[in-house]
């Protein structure tokens, strides 16, 4: 079996070990899992069953896992997006007053067009024409990003009237925990410890646990706050039955009037723009991590990585959820060595086990997988180096596009804003010469979009 698993996902030529790619699989999953409930839970505001949304993200993700690993051999894993959900929820359904069933069908659409643009390679085009700089920039941007997100996820960013965000308290023991845990992954990595977000992850799991148990952490469902102790190991899933299927009522809805197919067609586009570059900033932020790029500067295999993203995502539609796309938290496990398909097969095969052991999985807390990711982003922004930052033209693109990831909380605007910053300094600077045909028609689409969608 070893030599068959090594032969199929080239393990030893990619300098990595089936070890390896179990540990990057595992400590991938344990980065996302958080996806089964939140995704429930947002998607359930816009009227869907909550238990059905939860087994559609989970063989979502199961889809396009796998597509990427078996298509593309690459250690990313795909689930419904954040941000994604949020604008399927609570601007598609709730503020603009469309049903589920039309927001999954503009998904639908969405990955079937995603699919053509991947055969044709596209969107393949898209992502080689990015110049070399602003994909180191993206790497950093994507760093600094999951950093963000690890903060929030763990409270240790909260929201302020006055100044948009804060540092929250150490009475907060989720707070205190995870920068513990942080502290304990940062020297298990120091000391080249294998699996070391792995094991940062499950000790800031332990100490919550012990400190539930002792009082420390009070379970506060209202605030966040839920039992870190597993009520069960093992549990039936939900029926899928009331989502399956969904998007196609959707169509017939979005077709029944020239208003609607209208409307119809300005959801799917915003799905589609917001997801194309999402996608290509996270393959090429990740990518550049795990050492990827050819000397061009270009992903091999990357038609089919965009190829699984699409399979991915109109599966979703299918099963009944939000848009399917490439994880950022592919990251934590190409920190831990995962450099082929084989980490995806694993994520993939955890998704799947999460349908019966919901309970377990759901118990872990985010400030302990906060850890993971606050780490694995601070290593991302090494890239950073190979920026020739002493020339304005390579600094102020670089610089734009690193912090407006964040700020935005959005890899297409950051890709937007630097790509844009990248066309300014290159003409200003003199070199025009640098700016390729289809950066220029990049640079008015990204005009165009801010103008007319936001």
């Amino acid at each position: 079996m070893g030599t068959f698993l090594n032969n199929f996902f080239h393990i030893h030529e990619r300098n990595s070990s089936i070890k390896t790619e179990i540990i990057a699989g595992v400590t991938t999953f344990a980065t996302m899992a958080y996806i089964l409930a939140v995704n429930g839970q947002i998607l359930s505001d816009a009227g869907l069953d909550q238990g059905a949304v939860i087994v559609a993200t989970a063989l979502g993700s199961v889809v396009g896992t796998i597509a990427m690993g078996l298509l593309a051999n690459m250690p990313f894993a795909l689930a419904p997006g954040m941000g994604l959900n949020a604008f399927f929820a609570y601007t598609v359904v709730l503020q603009m007053g469309y049903s589920p069933s039309f927001a999954l069908a503009a998904v639908l659409l969405e990955g079937l067009l995603f699919i053509i643009l991947s055969a044709t390679k596209i969107r393949t085009k898209i992502f080689n024409a990015i110049p070399l700089t602003l994909k180191y920039a993206v790497g950093g941007g994507v760093g600094l990003f999951i950093i963000f997100i690890g903060m929030q996820n763990s409270g240790i960013v909260q929201a302020d009237s006055a100044t948009l965000v804060k540092f929250g308290s150490l009475s907060n023991p989720g707070v205190a925990i995870a920068l513990i845990g942080l502290a304990i992954t940062i020297v298990l990595l120091c000391k080249n410890v294998k699996g070391a977000l792995l094991l940062g992850i499950c000790a800031a799991w332990l100490i919550g646990v012990l400190a539930q148990i002792t009082g420390l952490y009070q379970v506060d469902i209202d605030a966040g706050r839920f039992s870190l102790i597993p009520s069960a190991v093992v549990s039936a899933p939900p029926s899928l039955s009331p989502t399956l299927g969904l998007c196609f009522k959707g169509l017939g809805d979005a077709f029944s009037s020239a208003q609607n197919l209208m409307n119809f067609l300005v959801v799917m586009l915003s799905f589609l723009f917001v997801d194309i570059f999402d996608t290509i900033g996270c393959l090429g932020g990740v990518a550049i991590k795990a050492n990827m790029l050819d000397d061009k500067g270009e992903l091999p295999n990357s038609e089919k990585a965009l190829l699984a993203d699409a399979i991915g995502t109109t599966a979703g539609a299918i099963l009944g959820t939000s848009t399917v796309t490439t994880y950022l938290e592919s990251a934590a496990g190409v920190g831990e060595g995962g450099r082929t398909g084989m980490t995806s097969i694993v994520v993939s095969i955890f998704f799947l086990l999460s349908l019966f052991f919901s309970p377990l999985f759901l118990s872990i807390p985010s400030f302990a997988t906060a850890t993971a990711l606050m780490a694995v982003g601070i290593f991302m922004l090494e890239p950073i180096k190979h920026v020739d930052l002493t020339q304005l033209d390579e600094l102020i693109p670089t610089s734009i596009t690193l912090i407006t990831m964040p700020l935005f909380y959005s890899i297409s605007y950051g890709l937007i804003f630097g790509t844009l910053a990248y066309i300014i300094t290159k003409c200003a600077a003199g070199k025009r010469e640098c700016i390729s045909p289809l950066i220029w028609v990049l640079g008015v689409v990204f005009v165009l979009k801010l103008i007319f969608l936001g």
